[in-house]
């Protein structure tokens, strides 16, 4: 099969397209024919060994932990999936990943994929659905009728997070650039700024909020401008740049470790398909195409999601 892998920590032109060998389902696992694999910017620390200290990897590795895909293949021990079921899937970060023709995935972390959108573009669900439900429900313990900030609603994860928050009754404000403001205030964002024209701290004024949660990696200084908005008794909560040790005020601060849920993302799937949360995907691109999507993404050009395809 084909897969693209990369043999030690590096830059984009680490990646390469090569034969590998098919693997077979082991105990417990399905084998994946993958119909799409999603990048994030997950991606990028792990192939840059910003992350070898925490999640080591094993050379060759193959990249790309979001999948969909049918199942060819169910090992011992599997009962509840069959082969020709479609399915989507968060791997594990530092076990052989999606950017190949043919993936192992434990069956324990297998959702049945949503049937209202193409197969490959669910993969666009797993990791970025799973952190938005995590940051709001888990971290942030958003209620109904509570203030949200969303700094970075314009990527993945804030797209997510805002249709989320809102369907939750939460009233929420979304920073964002203008090639996402219409998409946004689409999902139901009670208040937009563009941060691009706007500081944040600045366009809110004397506004606070129960919960913010930060998806932008930024500097320390910034994020802690960022935390100072929320209320006394309210959440910081962040997916990218850590908050403050001591925010000061009785403001509790969070950092992000999304794990895999089957039960969690056989819900979002669900929404999925009840249209209660909207799938969208900017571009479509061969999984050939994979260094120029990290360099794309690193170089801010990525203006949403961006499924890979096989």
């Amino acid at each position: 099969m084909k897969a693209m892998r990369y043999h030690s920590y590096g830059d984009s032109d680490v990646l390469v397209d090569e034969e590998a060998k098919r693997p077979t389902a082991g105990r417990g696992q399905v084998l994946l024919r993958v119909a799409g694999t999603s990048f994030n910017m997950l991606d990028v620390a792990l192939r840059a060994g910003i992350l070898r200290d925490a999640i080591p990897l094993t050379f060759p590795h193959t990249p790309n932990c979001d999948v969909s895909g049918v199942i060819v293949e169910v090992g011992d021990g599997v009962a509840a999936w069959r082969a020709g079921d479609a399915v989507i899937a968060l791997l594990p970060p530092d076990a052989p990943g999606a950017a190949a023709d043919y993936v192992v995935a434990p069956a324990e972390a297998l959702a049945a994929a949503p049937g209202a959108v193409d197969l490959a573009d669910a993969a666009a669900l797993p990791l970025a659905g799973l952190t938005a439900w995590q940051a709001l429900f888990e971290y942030a313990e958003l209620r109904s009728g509570q203030s949200l900030l969303i700094n970075g609603a314009g990527g993945g994860v804030g797209g997510y997070a805002v249709q989320l928050a809102v369907r939750a009754g939460a009233i929420v404000t979304a920073t964002v650039s203008a090639r996402s403001r219409d998409r946004v205030t689409a999902y139901g964002a009670s208040r937009i700024i563009d941060h691009t024209t706007t500081p944040i701290v600045r366009a809110v004024g004397d506004q606070r909020f129960d919960a913010v949660l930060q998806l932008v990696r930024d500097t320390p200084e910034q994020t802690a401008r960022l935390a100072s908005l929320v209320t006394d008794g309210g959440t910081f909560v962040s997916t990218a740049t850590p908050g403050p040790d001591r925010p000061g005020r009785d403001v509790r601060v969070r950092q992000v470790l999304v794990r895999s849920d089957a039960a969690q993302l056989a819900d979002l799937a669900a929404s999925v398909d009840a249209g209660q949360l909207r799938i969208e995907v900017a571009q479509r691109r061969p999984l050939t195409d994979l260094a120029g999507v990290h360099d794309d993404a690193v170089a801010g050009r990525l203006a949403g999601k961006t499924v890979l395809i096989p």
